[in-house]
């Protein structure tokens, strides 16, 4: 077996120095999570508890099976947005098990902003509804929603992935045999309302759950009707009168139970995957790889040395190890799953990404995985590329990339830039499920030469005057600032550009929960809609 030897020494100066500035990095990354995981202000919260409703993540907590991981995806969306009062964007989404079964969690947390759905809730809950259509995944939508921010309406509403782009992804995934459950635990007004109206099968708590399209002060506003809200659209009544409820829950315990006991009954086909059931562990501790990256982002690193510690024994087949050596191509395992693995060792030239379009067809031949490992700066730029056909060879691989029906995860590592993201099935190529590290850096190019960039085309701009070192000291800081901003991963995780940034120790875990449901969950075969009456 082709076991990788690591050449990684953990007593060496360089080692412990880029170890240090890994520690500060996740000691951010948690500290920051630590929040937006939180909720809401304490009174909400306090007020939340009076109503005799658990949090969002206490009722996941509970609907999924005892000691079983839960996925959640994006948890920093909306980061450092809307004065940072919208942690997680209002909403919980994430892969979890239930009766056995893997199932796509939607859960609005009424405790940020009443559960209204901001730009970012809506980009959050439609990319988990994606998710959830790509792999064959049941939906179980927890709601506890206010509809659309209205301030934000022009961010919400009427654009063809705003807020009504949810219901039709979650009719269409109804339509195609994916069931689609919700469970209401308090208020559901206007678009809100069509969460579980939508639904297959809808749980309704009694005395804080409601529905209704319009609330009490808009029917009050639209007809002079006095209603209040209980008598509009609580529980009772969609379970007794309406028919929109089908099962009415004394509380929250008792909802999310019944939940459960509907999807063990759904019946949801699995297919089969040749995977190893005992595999063995990496044979290097992943704790290591926050010495491996470097401090200096400019500084490279060896990609094997990362996979050594994500796959399998360790074990690693590469493919065409002496040819295109800034491509490392090879065939591993993880959690039994089999994986073909593409990661970065510089800038892709013409042969690298040959190389990598031809291991991509061999995974494609295979029914393998794909696994992108970015830490790139691009593909090679310069007379002597251009002359060796860069152009068309990296289109090869991009074209190869991007027509391989097979599931593509991505891991952005270090720096992702320009068409090597591209090249490495960046979010525009839309792979299963893309995570960042906290080391992760994704832009067109670095602020480094960003910066040159603009001050040599302004040193030749033709017909201006001169520019004085003055303007050019400003055109460089104005540059590097917004190149560094917008390169961050936070800027990134906050606006969805990725599922989330996860610890490098983590990795090997995640990629395997992801695994599982790409290559277990059902075929595409199509079934008859549930229509509500």
């Amino acid at each position: 077996m082709s076991v990788i030897v690591s050449q990684v020494n953990p007593h060496d100066v360089v080692f412990k120095m880029n170890r240090e500035v890994y520690e500060q990095r996740l000691s951010t990354l948690r500290q920051r999570m630590g929040r937006a995981t939180s909720g809401g202000p304490a009174r909400l919260v306090e007020r939340h508890r009076k109503r005799k409703k658990l949090l969002v993540r206490e009722r996941i907590e509970r609907l999924i099976d005892p000691a079983t991981a839960f996925l959640e995806l994006s948890p920093l969306a909306a980061y450092g947005l809307y004065d940072n009062t919208v942690h997680s964007a209002g909403v919980v989404t994430g892969i979890g098990q239930v009766h056995g079964q893997r199932v796509m969690i939607i859960a609005n947390d009424a405790t940020v902003k009443g559960g209204s759905f901001f730009h970012e809730t809506v980009k959050k809950h439609c990319r988990a509804q994606e998710i959830a259509a790509e792999s064959r995944l049941p939906c179980i939508y927890l709601v506890d929603c206010g509809g659309a921010y209205l301030p934000e309406q022009d961010r919400v509403f009427p654009d063809r992935d705003h807020f009504g782009n949810a219901f039709h992804r979650q009719c269409q995934m109804s339509a195609s045999g994916l069931p689609q459950i919700s469970v209401v635990f308090g208020g559901c007004t206007a678009g809100g309302a069509y969460i579980p109206a939508l639904s297959d099968q809808v749980i309704m708590v009694a005395g804080n759950a409601r529905i209704h399209l319009g609330g009490p002060s808009i029917v009050k506003v639209a007809i002079d009707e006095d209603v209040d809200g209980e008598t509009l659209g609580g529980a009772a009544m969609h379970t007794n009168v309406s028919g929109v409820c089908d099962h009415l829950a004394v509380d929250e315990p008792a909802a999310i139970a019944k939940c459960r006991e509907l999807v063990g009954m759904l019946n949801t086909p699995r297919r089969g995957h040749n995977i190893d059931a005992k595999p063995l562990p990496p044979r290097y501790n992943s704790e290591e790889i926050n010495g491996i990256v470097s401090a200096d982002r400019r500084v490279p690193y060896k990609v094997e040395e990362i996979i050594a510690r994500i796959v399998d024994d360790s074990v690693f087949s590469v493919f065409k190890p002496e040819w295109g050596q800034s491509l490392v191509c090879g065939f591993a395992a993880i959690h039994g799953f089999p994986v073909g693995i593409i990661g970065n060792n510089g800038a892709l030239f013409s042969e690298s990404a040959l190389k990598g379009a031809h291991f991509i067809g061999l995974c494609v031949q295979r029914k393998i995985p794909l696994l992108f490992l970015h830490n790139i700066s691009g593909f090679m730029v310069g007379t002597q590329a251009e002359r060796d056909g860069i152009a068309k060879h990296s289109a090869k691989m991009v074209y190869a990339m991007s027509t391989a029906p097979v599931p593509k995860l991505s891991v952005i590592v270090g720096g992702s830039y320009g068409a090597g993201n591209y090249g490495m099935c960046g979010r525009g190529f839309r792979p299963q499920f893309l995570f960042a590290w906290p080391s992760a850096e994704l832009a067109t190019m670095s602020a480094d030469i960003a910066a040159n960039v603009m001050l040599e085309l302004r040193r030749n701009k033709h017909g201006a005057e001169p520019a004085t070192d003055e303007e050019l000291e400003h055109i460089e800081a104005k540059v590097r600032k917004q190149y560094t901003e917008q390169s961050d991963p936070y800027y990134a995780t906050a606006r969805l550009w990725d599922d989330g940034i996860i610890e490098p120790t983590q990795t090997r875990e995640v990629l395997g929960l992801c695994l599982d449901v790409v290559c277990t969950q059902g075929s595409e075969e199509h079934y008859a809609p549930v229509f509500r009456m």
